[in-house]
C-alpha cells in the first residue's frame, strides 16, 4: 500500500471517532491527515508529510476554535440558572422579614430567604431568583 492510502485511513477512522464524540475538532484532524496524504501523493518525504499533517490540523483546529462554531457558550452560574434549578423562577410568600431574612415553607421544608440586592423587606409574594445551598435569594 502506498503512503498516501495509510494517511486516508487514519482520516477515514478520525472521522468516524468523530461521528460519536459529537465535535468539529477531531474533523479539523481528520483534514490534517487528508493534508498529509496529498503531501505524500505529491510524493514529499515523511518527514514533510508530518509537518504538513500537523500545520494544516492546527491551523483548522485553531480557525475552528476561533470560528462562531467553536466559541464556548456563555457560562451560567449554575445557581441562577432554571434550566439547572428548577426552583429558580417559583413563587414564595413571605409573611415577615427580620434584618432582610427569613424563613419560609417552600416545598415541604423550611428554608431560609434572603433578598436581593435591592429589594425592599416588605411582606408579600417573591419570586426565587437564586438557590446558594439551603438559602433562596428572592426578589418583588
Amino acid at each position: 500500500m502506498a503512503d498516501w492510502s495509510y494517511w486516508l485511513a487514519a482520516a477515514g477512522v478520525v472521522v468516524i471517532l468523530e461521528l460519536f464524540s459529537g465535535t468539529f475538532y477531531l474533523l479539523m484532524i481528520a483534514i490534517g491527515l487528508a493534508a498529509g496524504s496529498a503531501a505524500a501523493l505529491l510524493g514529499l518525504g515523511e518527514a514533510v508529510q508530518l509537518l504538513v499533517a500537523a500545520v494544516v490540523g492546527v491551523a483548522a483546529t485553531v480557525a475552528l476554535r476561533r470560528s462562531r462554531y467553536g466559541l464556548t457558550q456563555q457560562r451560567v452560574q449554575a445557581e441562577r440558572d432554571p434550566n439547572v434549578n428548577l426552583d429558580i423562577g417559583q413563587t414564595v410568600h413571605v409573611p415577615a422579614w427580620q434584618d432582610n431574612a427569613a424563613r419560609v415553607m417552600y416545598r415541604g421544608a423550611l428554608w431560609d430567604v434572603e433578598l436581593a440586592p435591592g429589594v425592599s423587606a416588605t411582606p408579600g409574594q417573591f419570586v426565587i431568583r437564586e438557590v446558594r445551598g439551603s438559602r433562596l435569594i428572592v426578589a418583588a
